[in-house]
């Protein structure tokens, strides 16, 4: 509709035709008594501000891993997860899901100091927050090949990770329907719609990156990442030859451990094949969860 008052050739129109457009009395009362207002963005969690002290870090989880600090079953929390632990920050981890987070994502931290405040530091920034806590080194000014090696991680493992999570049904059904989809409803039609939503931003996501999803090609790519990985790692206790693991560590481990991790109930597993050939990458998985 051409600008209000205008007829789209730059002349006035009559009053007339402006109450032709005008809205209904009827439902001019109605949004009267319910006004169009701008909603402000997601409050924290009421559970994360009580008295309990200490860093909370929201994941996904349930209960009884949160209670017993193990490891998410979300690669995305468990870098983080993993990266405060390496870098010696405390926190007690909550369960949540992206609706709860102010920024429609997890994981997310709500710091113990300012004590009562509602400040909620996101994924992005969660590493900025660790180094200025703690004075620790920032990886990516170590190495420039952090960014080529992460890389594989962002795309390789993680397409073929997408691709056997969501879009394999007998791994959905297993895994990722228990996992994400159970746990929120016991409506089985309310189920069905999410489990749906899963599978199809998963499919978008991978045809974003080509017109057609092949999973063997997926597959081979992310058994070439692990070669690649294997190779960085070399004998090696941790990456980039560091003394003690850092980001890129716990990006690795994300999804080594989910992978190799036979709780998680997977009925295909493809990646955790290719895994194993690499020993010194199923060592590193094994000494960063028994260590830290």
């Amino acid at each position: 509709m051409p600008p209000e008052g205008r007829d789209g050739h730059g002349s006035t129109m009559p009053d007339r035709a402006h109450d032709i457009f005008s809205v209904p009395a009827p439902i001019k009362r109605v949004f009267d008594k319910f006004p169009l207002v701008i909603l402000p963005s997601n409050d924290l969690p009421r559970r994360s501000n009580t008295s309990q002290n200490g860093n909370k870090l929201f994941v996904f989880t349930d209960r009884t891993g949160a209670k017993h600090g193990r490891p998410s079953f979300n690669p995305q929390c468990l870098k983080w997860q993993a990266y405060l632990k390496f870098v010696g920050i405390d926190f007690n981890i909550v369960p949540s899901n992206n609706h709860a987070s102010p920024t429609g994502a997890l994981p997310f931290l709500t710091p113990s100091l300012p004590v009562g405040g509602n400040t909620a530091i996101p994924s992005n920034k969660l590493q900025k927050w660790a180094i200025e806590e703690v004075h620790c080194e920032e990886e990516q000014q170590l190495n420039s090949r952090f960014e080529v090696y992460a890389s594989l991680l962002d795309s390789r493992i993680r397409n073929a990770w997408l691709y056997t999570l969501y879009l394999d049904n007998e791994n959905f059904n297993a895994v990722a329907r228990r996992l994400y989809v159970d746990p929120s409803t016991t409506n089985s039609i309310v189920r069905s719609a999410l489990s749906a939503q899963l599978q199809q931003a998963a499919r978008t996501e991978l045809l974003k990156q080509s017109h057609y999803i092949d999973a063997d090609d997926l597959i081979v790519e992310a058994g070439n990442a692990f070669e690649a990985l294997s190779t960085l790692l070399s004998d090696n206790q941790y990456f980039f030859g560091r003394p003690k693991p850092g980001l890129f560590d716990a990006e690795v481990f994300a999804y080594t451990h989910l992978i190799l991790d036979e709780k998680m109930g997977w009925k295909r597993n493809t990646l955790g094949q290719l895994l194993k050939k690499h020993e010194n990458l199923v060592q590193h998985r094994e000494r960063l969860l028994k260590h830290f």
